[in-house]
């Protein structure tokens, strides 16, 4: 009678401490994969004043890969896709930051904001539109042709980011 009781003792205090161990993800998703299998990711056309044409393709590249690389969700070309995003770049600008002694800017940045419709078509209640921005600064005494590239880059990867996290990481 004692070894059952000690037995059981033993039993319920592995199930307790099994259920208070936290479960992480590396990535920050929160995906529940029994229930999402498939993502596709619709245009994000530029409707900027000012327009950068590589900055679309950079832009949905950057998204469709974090998304493959950080997920078990497979990027299908469809409409019918348990999630979906789209939407379009809607600025593109630069503006002075810091005002050198003769009066000239030094600094300039790039600013580049998306709005994102994020469909949840297995719950509509988990939908939603956003809209994000990422700037780098630069020196103004270098040409936006000669660091246009980069900037993009880090600023696609940052919002890239910040859609994944407010989206499929669900912060």
């Amino acid at each position: 009678m004692k070894r059952l009781l000690i037995i059981l003792t033993l039993a319920v205090a592995a199930i307790g401490w099994q259920a208070c161990i936290p479960r992480y993800t590396l990535n920050g998703a929160s995906i529940d994969y029994n229930v999402y299998k498939t993502i596709s990711f619709g245009e994000f056309p530029i409707r900027a004043a000012l327009v950068y044409p590589p900055l679309q393709s950079m832009f949905e590249n950057r998204m469709t890969d974090m998304v493959a690389q950080q997920t078990r969700l497979r990027v299908i070309d469809s409409n019918n896709s348990d999630l979906r995003m789209e939407g379009e770049i809607t600025n593109y600008q630069l503006s002075p930051q810091a005002v050198g002694e003769d009066a000239y800017a030094s600094q300039t940045r790039l600013t580049i904001t998306v709005k994102v419709k994020y469909i949840n078509n297995k719950n509509q209640s988990l939908s939603k539109d956003l809209s994000f921005s990422a700037y780098r600064d630069f020196s103004s005494s270098e040409l936006l042709v000669d660091v246009q590239d980069e900037l993009c880059n880090q600023i696609c990867k940052d919002l890239s980011d910040l859609i994944f996290n407010a989206t499929l990481g669900d912060w």
